[in-house]
């Protein structure tokens, strides 16, 4: 009997998470890994302005590692869980999705227009466990923070990434981003998710442009990178960016086809609706070109190559080239 109702619970949770997930699908969901460095709110500084945008949901996530010293259980934890933006001690990450909160509403404005959900979830055998305070707007968007546990930093963010869908994970860039071959080894958390996630990742970076020209948006003529192109079309245009269309010539025969991707590129964002402020062709290695290119962008977005993340290491990911050397945020687009 007991096993039974177990069986009806267990589908009774499916079926409701399978309903939020259905509603989910149709909103543009941000994961925001906010660690305190100024990258990662950088990061943020990007989704705010997306986040206007009534369809738009923001989730900034902290990852703790299991047990940071909270191993004392009582009355401490549980008043902490239960006051997650006003505690009168210091747990590891609240000052980080604190900050976040002030930066995209401000915690007095927060109590106009928004109601407030806490809830909690044990994992881990932790005290702490996972905690996460859901703002929803009167107009139906929301903004979560997040403090979950997790073995690493990257297991938690793809942990949460599962827990979506997101259309989008924004994480600040490195202070060292390791090469191709070494990361198949021992991978950053960034260049970790980046391989790993199915969905579009950002590497965000302050270049000290401002906002620079606006999106430089690479594209080759595929399909693949047809496809990116529209996707951060749409999101340059939502945040009010100038887009500019950018394809790269290997040798200088090549350029009249580049010119040629280019026009197709254009008419076809011309259909939507989204205008092009500049189209720009480059001559030589793709990846060193974009680079180069990117340098007075604020995003430079590029299309993810479609392989399996083992295959990536078998020719030179343009992509992941990017990503490492820009000195602006990169987009990385699926």
């Amino acid at each position: 009997m007991l096993g039974f109702k177990k069986i009806h619970e267990d589908k009774a949770f499916q079926a409701e998470l399978e309903s939020v997930r259905a509603e989910r699908r149709n909103r543009f969901r941000m994961l925001v890994c906010i660690d305190g460095s100024d990258a990662s709110y950088e990061g943020l500084r990007f989704a705010k302005k997306l986040a206007g945008h009534e369809e738009c949901d923001i989730i900034l996530l902290y990852v703790r590692p299991i047990d940071q010293g909270l191993r004392s259980g009582g009355l401490q934890v549980r008043v902490a869980r239960e006051n997650m933006l006003d505690w009168g001690l210091e747990l590891p990450g609240i000052s980080h999705l604190k900050r976040g909160l002030d930066m995209l509403v401000g915690t007095d404005g927060i109590e106009e227009h928004w109601t407030e959900r806490v809830t909690h979830t044990d994992t881990w055998g932790d005290p702490l466990g996972d905690n996460k305070v859901e703002f929803r707007h009167e107009c139906g968007k929301s903004i979560v923070l997040k403090l979950k546990t997790a073995p690493d930093p990257a297991s938690g963010i793809l942990d949460q990434y599962e827990l979506g869908p997101y259309n989008l994970i924004i994480m600040g860039a490195p202070t060292n981003w390791r090469g191709m071959f070494r990361s198949l080894f021992d991978a950053g958390v960034t260049q970790k998710v980046a391989m790993l996630a199915q969905c579009s990742v950002m590497v965000a970076r302050g270049n000290g442009n401002g906002n620079g020209k606006g999106h430089l948006i690479c594209t080759d003529g595929t399909k693949n990178s047809l496809d990116a192109m529209r996707r951060d079309a749409v999101l340059a245009q939502v945040s009010g960016d100038p887009i500019t269309l950018f394809a790269v010539a290997r040798e200088k025969d090549e350029v009249p086809t580049a010119e040629r991707v280019l026009e197709k590129a254009t008419e076809m964002l011309g259909k939507m609706d989204i205008g092009v402020a500049e189209l720009k062709v480059g001559i030589g290695d793709p990846a060193e070109q974009i680079v180069r290119a990117g340098n007075d962008y604020s995003v430079i977005a590029v299309a993810d190559s479609g392989k399996a993340w083992y295959r990536r290491y078998v020719v030179k990911n343009i992509s992941f080239s990017v990503m490492g050397n820009a000195k602006a945020s990169v987009l990385k687009v699926r």
